[in-house]
């Protein structure tokens, strides 16, 4: 049913102008449309709906990743030269780590957060 069909992220934010700066100046996301207090962003061929809401930042669980492929290594080093700070989890079962980059078998990933907490992640995955 749902399977054929492309799905997106919905992340609540606190404050929209806040989040416009991290998704749109950090992160490089391009409005596609504005809607009051939400701003939907074209990433690739998929979307990320960011809305204000009183519930922002409460979802301790990853919230949207990007698979950026062989792109992953100047993704992670664009964003620690715009200050981005990485997560780390020492407690992911089957999963080690090199610095702020952590070995998922044969993949890497990092985590991120934006300014209400809200986790997200950056594989090397296409």
């Amino acid at each position: 049913m749902l399977g054929n069909h492309d799905v997106g992220a919905t992340i609540a934010v606190s404050d929209m102008a806040a989040a416009r700066s991290f998704y749109e100046g950090t992160l490089g996301l391009t409005p596609a449309m504005e809607m009051g207090d939400a701003v939907l962003y074209s990433s690739g061929r998929s979307r990320a709906l960011v809305y204000q809401s009183a519930y922002a930042g409460t979802n301790k669980a990853t919230a949207a990743t990007w698979s950026v492929g062989d792109a992953f290594d100047g993704v992670v080093e664009e964003l620690r030269g715009k200050g981005v700070s990485f997560e780390r989890y020492d407690d992911l079962s089957g999963v080690t780590r090199e610095g702020d980059i952590h070995l998922l078998g044969e993949s890497r990933g990092v985590w991120i957060t934006d300014p209400d907490g809200n986790i997200l992640s950056i594989v090397d995955e296409s």
